[in-house]
Order: C-alpha cells, then structure tokens, then sequence
C-alpha cells in the first residue's frame, strides 16, 4: 500500500511503515501539513495499517528534514500563533513519541529544527557520515524551543550539551553524535542507512510488541515528569519580539540579523 501527497509519502511493506518527507528542492523544510500527516500516522497507523514498526527518512541526498518552512512563520503576529504553533509542535512530538510501535529516524544529511525535534523523538536514529543535528535558531530566527522540547532533548543528550549546542548553534557531526548516544550507527550514504532501517524494523517486528510498547511508555513518563511547566511567557517573549521578525527577515533575504534584544 503507498499513500502519496505532494509534500509527503506513506508506504506500507510487510508491517512496516515507511514515512517520507518529500520536498528535497526545499532540503525537505517542513511544512505546518507535513507535520500533521506526521502525527496523524503516528497516532493512527499502527492500528488501522497493522504496523510492526516505522521508520522516517527524507527524500533527495541533502536532507532529513531542514526544520520548519520558514516561509510560514511571516503570519505571525501575536503571542497566540507563538503559543499554537509550539503546542502543535508539542503535540507531533508527542505523537511520534507516543506511537505505539518503534519508530526509527533514518537520518542523512541536515536534521535540524524541527526535524531534528523529530528525529530526538523517535525510538532509534541512525545516520550517514554526513549527518549534521542542531537547532541554530539563537543565530538564525531568535525563537525558542518549548519546555517540553527541550526536555526530551536533554533526556537524550543532558542537559549540559544541549545547552552548549543551542548557545553556540553548532551542529552536532555523526561521530560525535554516535559518541555521545544521540544516534546508535553511522552508515556510508543514505542507500546504506535505508537498508539497516528495513533490517532493524524488521528484526523489531519479530519481538514482543508489548514489551516494547510498555518500554516505549515507561520511558516517556520518566522523561515527562521533566517538563510539567508553564513556558507561555518564554514562547510569548520570543516569538512577539523584534529580533523574531528581525530574524525571519535576514533568514529569507539571507544576510545577517541585526539583533536588538527586544
């Protein structure tokens, strides 16, 4: 069975799903439909297809996912589109992370932004060589990440590096993603990494999904009890400011923002 839209791609195989983002013109940047489709076959798929396990990948040979189209945020004028775009945020996260088989984020290329917050929440990463992860957004756009987020980051890198990874907007290369757990393999190319996706899920789909469900959940309530907090003020003050369009602006005319700190 394969499903197909213009920006993204389902296929079902053996009880496996394969989710593809397909817009490698845009080094798959994704968009507000993409990450619906995302949750959506998150939340719905297992069940309805009769799934074992999925994996998520990226078409061309530049990109998982290069985070948000930034194109979209040009709408935003007050702190309610802030606070629903990083509660729809929260809430496909949650989805892919909540999904009731193993996911597996089959990475080449740039995963950054929002497409790094997917691949952190999904049960298993592997990469090529040339896999580059971070969110540079404190030289890019001047936004923020959510509470929860940023909780499930430092779950799986702590809290120390993710902190020096978001001051400093670098991006993390597969050697030092692989020393430090973020990703479990690095593969030659992106045809190499697909290969040992459909292996793992494979291999998966043989075990006792209970076990894994139950693994899968038991961990999300130990990461959870992290992020009860309120973050509304901090998602307000970054995506109300000035600096955030100051932000947007140089990103799309690709020149240097003149931050002001208001």
């Amino acid at each position: 069975m394969t499903e197909e839209s213009e920006e993204i791609l389902y296929e079902v195989k053996d009880d496996i799903g394969l989710v593809t983002f397909n817009r490698p013109q845009a080094r798959n940047a994704l968009t507000f439909g993409m990450y619906r489709r995302l949750a959506e076959i998150c939340r719905d798929a297992p069940d309805k297809d009769g799934l074992k396990a999925i994996i998520v990948c990226g078409a061309g040979d530049k990109a998982f996912a290069a985070g948000t189209d930034i194109a979209q945020f040009r709408s935003f004028s007050t702190a309610e589109d802030a606070l629903n775009y990083e509660q729809q945020m929260d809430d496909v996260l949650g989805a892919v992370e909540r999904c009731s088989v193993p996911t597996i984020a089959a990475i080449h290329g740039a995963c950054t932004g929002g497409g790094a917050g997917i691949a952190a929440a999904c049960d298993l990463r592997i990469a090529a060589a040339d896999f580059r992860f971070g969110f540079p957004i404190a030289r890019t756009l001047g936004n923020c990440l959510s509470v929860e987020n940023l909780s499930r980051l430092t779950a799986l890198i702590g809290a120390g590096r993710t902190r020096e990874v978001i001051f400093t907007a670098r991006l993390v290369g597969a050697e030092e993603a692989k020393s430090i757990g973020l990703i479990s393999e690095i593969l030659d190319d992106r045809a190499a990494v697909m290969t040992r996706a459909e292996e793992l899920a494979s291999l998966m789909a043989g075990f006792a999904p209970l076990t894994l469900q139950a693994t899968k959940e038991g961990l999300r309530r130990l990461r959870a009890k992290q992020a009860d907090l309120d973050d509304h003020d901090l998602v307000t003050l970054c995506y109300t400011s000035a600096d955030f369009k100051e932000g947007l602006e140089a990103f799309l005319a690709k020149r240097k923002p003149d931050w002001q700190g208001r």
